[in-house]
């Protein structure tokens, strides 16, 4: 057996890298909407989600790799510390045509059965006479006077070109010769698919760009267009936050905003059978070079938009619905004081309600006994439930603290703007360390019962957003432990006031104790597996990047400690390495609802131990955020929760897929009967209860 001496845990080669693995997420979305055993709007979803990641990944992950593609020299990107970037750029585009494949053969074939079940997305050719003049009027009275053609000559400079914005390129036949010209497809304003007339059961759309591409000519009479195409780009969207002794935080992020909109291009995306003049026209002036173009079928564009299909109200092509379990304690009438007075509570959403945490936040603002309410927010939705709370509560004469975190990408505008309504009537806005994004999910209702102040807690691992609460399998926990509500009323204390290193009994906060903290609690199975005594790790979250945390992984493993790893999204560790890792196994699951909750257990010689909370194991949620993660103390509700949510988890062979060393994700091999987890907790939520 290796010892950890006999080799450099560190080493390159034994880590995958993150950009390659965040593609190989977006195979297995890819992967899910190609199953046929999903009902087909949900497969249309996934592709809207697979299409969405690829834009997000262009977006925030590729501009710093372009940035460093010029360097010769080889600089750290990951954990796979000395990868030569042109090499990486070279995988990393190969990978992402291998998809943009098969997001359009994907697209064909949902396209065909979508047409089988009564919804059917036309080429404007194929509609009958009387439907191509319900376009005809709708581009008359809809459409043209939306757009705005800009010619690309020597007296009209090169047109700014939004981020992800579907545009025509136009050809032009003059007398002179050909010009060129751009026009900007108005999806937002109208939307992507055309609902037109139906002569026959069940629904007909046509594509917008379609509709524009029809009769383009209208926009430029007297004139000829010999060719239009279909193209979009997207920008670098990473935006940086500046701030000096002039600004304070939140002008700082509203300046910074505007700086994402016009991002330099990282990608155009072209129809194929653009002529290369066309083109070299557009990637030149956008500064693109030719390993940043890429080809793509007319149906393969903008596929994000395919959430207006997915939304469609065809219940029999959706998952069929269930109601989320609400313990008795919680019913209708009951006091939820009184429940989370008596017991701590775990509650795993959306297979429970997350209307709970909405009325223990409407009856603190209405129970006339609660003193004060404290919430860290970082995405909140559009659904105001919690704002309108937070706002009584404030009416009624409460004092209320928020903890408004306005650099949460891409709801920094939704933030900023609540941040600013909060404000006006009188609550308490904070927004954090500077040097650090807050992304802890914490409320604390202060409460006077019998002269004494009790604390009641909630920690989460997802956001105070009630539309995600019904999307993403996330955990919530209620208590009114005065120890847990002094450690988390600290916490609170060091966000509002001057952020440090606190003493805490029980809770793990990033960055001052966690990583540590877990760092310590690997070594110790470890130890316990050199001794002979009982040893186990099994980890749930979202991403596992830090090189610390998974060389000790490594060790832990070769010290025989057995280790079962979910991880959803990112995972830089190697498994099933001889002599490394042959005793870890990864799993990822992508199912009906995203996996968003975070679990760490260690067996501890028979006392185990079990954290959950916010905090996955990447660099930025240990060294760059402030996260919460929180002990089970109750040993029954802990042995609870690892038999019927997280080992429920870890034997899943139906929707789980296994990472091999080489960094790919492949179907379980586990033969015997079909096991879905996320199906076990729709039939029996609630069991975790005991």
């Amino acid at each position: 057996m290796n010892t950890t001496e006999d080799i450099d845990l560190y080493d390159h080669s034994l880590y995958i890298n993150r950009e390659l693995s965040w593609l190989e997420f977006n195979r297995r979305c890819l992967a899910e909407a190609g199953d046929s055993d999903v009902p087909l709007l949900e497969r249309v979803k996934f592709l809207a989600i697979a299409y969405g990641n690829m834009d997000e990944f262009f977006m925030i992950r590729v501009p710093g790799l372009l940035q460093k593609e010029e360097s010769s020299s080889l600089i750290a990107i990951g954990p796979d510390v000395y990868r030569d970037t042109k090499a990486l750029m070279k995988e990393i585009n190969a990978s992402v045509d291998n998809l943009v494949d098969g997001y359009e053969a994907c697209w064909d074939r949902l396209r065909k059965e979508l047409y089988d079940n009564g919804i059917r997305i036309h080429d404007i050719g194929s509609l009958s006479d009387s439907q191509k003049e319900w376009v005809k009027e709708y581009y008359r009275e809809r459409v043209h006077p939306l757009l705005t053609p800009l010619a690309l000559d020597i007296s009209h400079p090169f047109p700014f070109i939004s981020s992800n914005s579907l545009n025509v390129a136009v050809r032009i036949n003059k007398k002179s010769g050909f010009i060129y010209a751009r026009v900007k497809v108005p999806v937002g304003i109208l939307p992507r698919f055309v609902r037109i007339l139906s002569e026959s059961p069940g629904m007909d759309f046509v594509q917008l760009e379609d509709i524009v591409k029809s009769d383009i000519n209208e926009l430029f009479p007297g004139m000829r267009v010999t060719e239009a195409y279909i193209f979009r780009v997207t920008r670098n969207a990473d935006i940086e936050v500046t701030i000096d002794e002039a600004c304070d935080l939140m002008s700082a992020v509203e300046t910074s905003l505007d700086s994402r909109d016009v991002g330099f291009p990282v990608r155009m995306m072209v129809e194929e059978g653009m002529p290369l003049d066309m083109i070299s026209l557009f990637g030149k002036n956008l500064k693109l070079r030719e390993n940043q173009i890429h080809t793509a079928s007319l149906g393969g564009m903008l596929l994000t938009d395919l959430w207006q299909i997915a939304s469609l109200d065809v219940p029999e092509l959706k998952e069929d619905s269930f109601t989320p379990y609400v313990p008795p304690e919680f019913g209708e009438g009951r006091c939820i004081f009184d429940a989370i007075r008596k017991k701590d509570w775990v509650l795993f959403h959306p297979y429970e309600s997350f209307d709970i945490i909405e009325r223990f936040l409407k009856e603190a603002a209405d129970d006339a006994s609660v003193q004060s309410i404290k919430i860290c927010l970082y995405r909140i939705g559009k659904d105001r439930s919690i704002i309108n709370s937070l706002r009584r509560a404030r009416e009624k004469g409460k004092t209320v603290s928020v903890l408004m975190e306005l650099r949460a990408k891409f709801d920094e505008t939704n933030n900023i703007y609540l941040a600013k309504e909060l404000e006006k009537i009188g609550v308490h806005m904070v927004y954090g360390p500077v040097d650090l994004k807050v992304h802890s999910k914490m409320l604390q209702v202060v409460r006077l019962e019998k002269d004494k102040l009790i604390r009641y807690t909630h920690i989460s691992s997802g956001n105070y957003n009630t539309s995600t609460a019904k999307q993403y399998g996330d955990i919530s926990f209620l208590t009114a432990d005065k120890e847990m509500g002094e450690d988390v009323g600290e916490l609170f204390n060091a966000l509002t006031g001057v952020f440090g290193p606190r003493d805490y009994k029980h809770i793990l906060v990033a960055p001052t104790t966690l990583k540590k903290a877990l760092i310590v609690k690997i070594k110790k199975e470890a130890e316990h597996a050199l001794n002979g005594k009982k040893a186990y790790i099994a980890m749930k979250s979202n991403g596992l990047v830090d090189s610390d945390i998974i060389a000790e992984l490594y060790k832990a493993s070769i010290a025989g400690v057995k280790i079962d790893l979910n991880i959803r999204g990112l995972c830089c560790l190697r498994p099933g390495l001889k002599g490394i890792s042959e005793n870890i196994r990864v799993i990822s699951i992508v199912d009906r609802y995203l996996e968003h909750s975070r679990i760490y257990y260690f067996e501890n010689d028979g006392d185990p131990e079990m954290y959950m909370g916010s905090s996955d194991m990447m660099p930025r949620n240990l060294i760059a955020r402030v996260e919460v993660l929180f002990p089970i103390l109750d040993k029954k509700m802990l042995a609870s929760i690892k038999k019927d949510i997280l080992d429920i988890h870890l034997k899943d062979n139906v929707k789980a897929k296994y990472l091999t060393p080489k960094g790919r994700y492949v179907p379980s091999k586990k033969k015997g009967k079909k096991f879905r987890s996320q199906k076990w907790f729709i039939e029996n939520r609630g069991k975790w209860h005991g």
